[in-house]
């Protein structure tokens, strides 16, 4: 998420409130605030885990919020905290305060020509939709959503919910709130039933003609190329790229953080759990070549007659 207009670091310490030992150009100017995997030159983003350090004294943020005092700083701006999570959601809260709406649909939405929106369609803050569109009866359109020209969607579908993100406490589940966005691309359909989450800082992307089957999640940050098919009550999670032409069929779960390379084609029921390569068919879970996945099954059929067979054998050796 970028500011409307850059900060300094007095300006986030006053909103964090918390003690804050800063370590570098103190008269830097922040742009932006980013989850590490979304970050560019002049955010703000956090790490509070020894196996994250590297990454993001590393990554293309100007100022992390750390809570260690590194060796080398690699030219980035440290603000040191006791609790780089907490602070970070302060100033998430801080940027994107969530205003309660009192309308359907709210007044300053951008709709465009020939767009229908059923009744008990939701549209919040800064969403844009465009020619075209047909929006069925209770689908919700959460705040800063962008939807292309010519996109169905299909009834009870919500579009740019709150990412599933959290940090683990003695106590509790802490919530990592989300200032990100959703875009959806020209000629997309979407079934119903389908929840594609926000970014939790950057960006959630549907490519141009990408079709969604009913009941299928997209997690946050995820981005999805041109002309994706996916079946019904498939399951991707955050932070996951799939490339242009991939064929994704019923019941798929794809882990987190990995690359489903151009043109893959997942068989119903698998598990994606590594990247994949271009123009592979995939099956099984965890998922690998369908052919051998298929004579694997074909050798587990045979394994009843071939223990039948030894069971003979050693009979007749007594």
């Amino acid at each position: 998420m970028k500011f409307t207009h850059p900060l300094s670091i007095d300006d986030l310490l006053q909103i964090i409130g918390s003690k804050i030992k800063v370590i570098g150009d103190k008269d830097a100017k922040v742009t932006g605030i980013n989850e590490i995997h979304g970050v560019e030159k002049g955010d703000i983003t956090f790490v509070d885990h020894p196996k994250y350090y590297e990454k993001a004294l590393k990554c293309d943020a100007d100022f992390v919020l750390i809570d260690i005092e590194p060796e080398e700083t690699y030219g980035k701006t440290l603000l040191i905290s006791d609790d780089p999570f907490r602070d970070y959601v302060k100033l998430v809260k801080h940027f994107r305060i969530f205003i309660a709406q009192d309308s359907f649909i709210h007044p300053e939405a951008e709709i465009g020509e020939g767009t229908v929106l059923q009744p008990g369609v939701f549209v919040g803050r800064n969403v844009k939709i465009g020619k075209n569109c047909i929006i069925h009866s209770n689908v919700s359109i959460y705040d800063h959503t962008t939807i292309g020209d010519n996109v169905i969607i299909q009834s009870n579908s919500v579009i740019g919910g709150e990412a599933f993100y959290f940090k683990r406490r003695p106590d509790c589940w802490d919530k990592l709130e989300s200032c990100g966005s959703t875009y959806i691309g020209n000629n997309v359909e979407i079934g119903a039933l389908c929840a594609i989450d926000k970014g939790v800082s950057s960006v959630t992307y549907i490519g141009d003609g990408t079709k969604m089957d009913n009941h299928i999640q997209i997690g946050h940050d995820t981005r999805i190329g041109k002309n994706v098919l996916i079946g019904a009550h498939s399951a991707i999670a955050g932070v996951v790229v799939i490339e242009d032409n991939c064929l994704i069929w019923s019941k798929v779960s794809i882990n987190k953080d990995l690359v489903v390379a151009r043109g893959t084609t997942i068989l119903a029921t698998s598990a994606i759990a590594k990247s994949t390569k271009p123009n592979e068919v995939l099956f099984g879970a965890p998922a690998i070549d369908f052919r051998k996945k298929w004579r694997e099954m074909a050798a587990v059929r045979m394994l009843p007659d071939i223990l039948d067979d030894l069971i003979e054998v050693k009979s007749n050796m007594k």
